[in-house]
């Protein structure tokens, strides 16, 4: 049994590679940067801070939650020029190209966040029981727990594998079927264990969580990560000033090499 965590916890968010980040955004004062995903800010501050006052900041995000953490940015550098853009980066990123915006440097962090994981009661986590969701955007129409209780046996095997490179993909999206025939899912506890009892014994153990995989394909899957991307590179290149730099940081194999730096 998971423990059932209620409240989210505060933690202070630490960017990572972030001496990459600054290295390849080489950000100078006066510059424009567009920071696609903003998050809980962590690259932000870094980046804000080669900017030394001088410039503009533009910061998007598809989660409401972010938006006091946008503010507290915005006010700890009030000599930048700060704009916070609500909304999927793909769809934001297009507008900006197409409205004539240019940037500097374009900063896209793939997957999730610290700020997403470290609350629990966004569904993000197997670590920790709580409503099974996964959404970035909590306005978005579908949650995991539709997909999880909608989808057929061979859709849900399809994402294991494609998402999550889940060797049983196939024997999970089976008991998950079965399982749901009795009830249908609510919790992540309940997803965690349906996975753990699909899986055979001594593959439960070692190569981390044996739910991880699983937990990442319906994260991506729900927030159409991979469509994201693919629409959202053209208009962040289409932004950059000629000797513009764009980083793009991914840890996940199905966007492109694993535990990679663009």
């Amino acid at each position: 049994m998971l423990p059932n965590v209620l409240l989210p916890s505060a933690t202070d968010h630490v960017p990572v590679l972030a001496e990459e980040v600054r290295q390849a955004l080489a950000v100078q004062p006066g510059e424009t940067v567009v920071d696609a995903t903003f998050g809980a800010g962590g690259h932000a501050a870094l980046l804000a801070a080669d900017l030394d006052g001088r410039g503009r900041f533009v910061a998007i995000d598809r989660d409401p939650t972010v938006r006091p953490f946008f503010d507290g940015f915005a006010r700890r550098h009030g000599g930048l020029q700060t704009r916070f853009l609500r909304g999927d980066f793909a769809t934001v990123l297009g507008q900006l190209a197409r409205n004539g915006a240019r940037a500097d440097a374009v900063l896209l962090d793939l997957g999730v966040s610290s700020m997403q994981i470290d609350r629990p009661e966004r569904g993000f986590s197997y670590a920790v029981d709580a409503p099974l969701d996964m959404r970035m955007d909590p306005t978005a129409d579908v949650s995991a727990r539709e997909l999880v209780n909608d989808a057929d046996e061979q859709e849900l095997a399809s994402v294991f594998r494609r998402y999550g490179e889940e060797r049983f993909a196939r024997q999970i999206a089976r008991a998950i079927v079965r399982r749901r025939g009795e009830r249908s899912f609510e919790r992540t506890g309940e997803l965690v264990d349906t996975i753990k009892a699909a899986i055979p014994a001594p593959a439960r153990f070692g190569d981390g969580h044996p739910a991880k995989r699983v937990f990442q394909a319906l994260r991506i899957a729900v927030n159409d990560e991979l469509g994201a991307l693919e629409s959202a590179l053209p208009s962040a290149l289409e932004l950059l000033r000629p000797g513009g730099r764009l980083a793009v940081i991914s840890f996940h194999s199905c966007f492109g090499r694993e535990g990679g730096w663009r």
